[in-house]
């Protein structure tokens, strides 16, 4: 049986935050979990870290990237253990984000390592071609007489 055990109120007041069924518990985390994020452009690439803590990226990440959005997700499973305490969070995580439109699709790269998955996509120069437009002078010059 796999029942999570709280430790008892060490203080004045009763763990009313952590109760289920209490108006101030805070939601236990269930599937779609966000995952925090930070991206930046570094040396003409777009950059994307993501804080994934205790996975196996080999089994429990998949990532892709389609119509210029990049998805990121993965599940941390929760080992079991009858009679502990866990804050730990479980389950399936995923997160959507757009790509910029110079993202080039084809050159992606990604590495994992303590904890934090960094995915890199190539920006290319979007030259947008032009047209020179001449300028007409209505009024024509006139010379002077000297």
């Amino acid at each position: 049986m796999n029942t999570l055990v709280r430790g008892g109120s060490t203080g004045l007041f009763p763990e009313i935050f952590g109760r289920p069924g209490s108006p101030l518990a805070e939601p236990w985390p269930t599937a779609g979990q966000s995952i925090r994020l930070e991206d930046y452009v570094e040396d003409d690439r777009y950059v994307l870290r993501a804080e994934l803590p205790g996975i196996d990226p080999g089994k429990d990440l998949k990532i892709t990237l389609t119509g210029g959005v990049l998805t990121v997700r993965a599940e941390r499973r929760r080992k079991g253990r009858d009679g502990h305490r866990t804050e730990f969070r479980y389950g399936t995580f995923s997160r959507s984000i757009a790509l910029p439109p110079a993202a080039d699709a084809k050159d992606v790269k990604a590495t994992y390592a303590k904890g934090i998955l960094t995915v890199s996509v190539r920006l290319t120069r979007v030259e947008r071609p032009g047209m020179r437009t001449p300028v007409e002078n209505p009024t024509p010059r006139r010379k002077r007489c000297a």
